[in-house]
């Protein structure tokens, strides 16, 4: 069980945030102040951490990841169903971590308007969709799958 976690986990972590960091330059940000501000999530004290609090950032978020990544791998483990169809329910799963990450916990945790904008919906749907529900599930479903000789 704890493979295709840690699999999953470094994956579509780093699918995400590669996104996450070019999405940062193409809108001329920096990807440093994007970090802290991942790690102020948990940690408000993350802004004013230069380096350390980028780091403790990039921690943050593959800690994230190996949350989802369990979650699905646990809910495969009871429902073999989301190992026969891991495109459908990778797609199912980015739309839930979707609504969970960007329409409570962030709007919650920094007080962000709802809905959000139209560019943040479409590239937050293709990261969650594209880029940690699919892999999750595909990664899942090769590890905990029936092995076929």
């Amino acid at each position: 069980m704890l493979k295709p976690i840690a699999i999953a986990t470094a994956v579509a972590g780093t699918l995400d945030i590669l996104f996450a960091m070019i999405l940062t330059v193409f809108f001329g940000r920096e990807i440093g102040n994007m970090l802290r501000y991942v790690g102020s999530g948990p940690f408000p004290q993350a802004t004013e951490m230069g380096t350390n609090g980028a780091i403790l950032g990039l921690l943050v978020h593959f800690a994230l990841m190996a949350i989802m990544a369990a979650v699905y791998v646990i809910a495969a483990q009871r429902m073999p169903a989301l190992l026969q169809r891991p495109i459908q329910w990778g797609v199912l799963y980015g739309l839930a971590t979707y609504v969970v990450m960007n329409w409570l916990l962030v709007p919650m945790r920094f007080d962000t308007p709802l809905p959000p904008n139209p560019l943040s919906m479409a590239t937050q749907l293709f990261a969650h969709i594209v880029l940690v529900g699919i892999p999750m599930a595909l990664i899942t479903a090769r590890h905990l799958g029936p092995r076929t000789v």
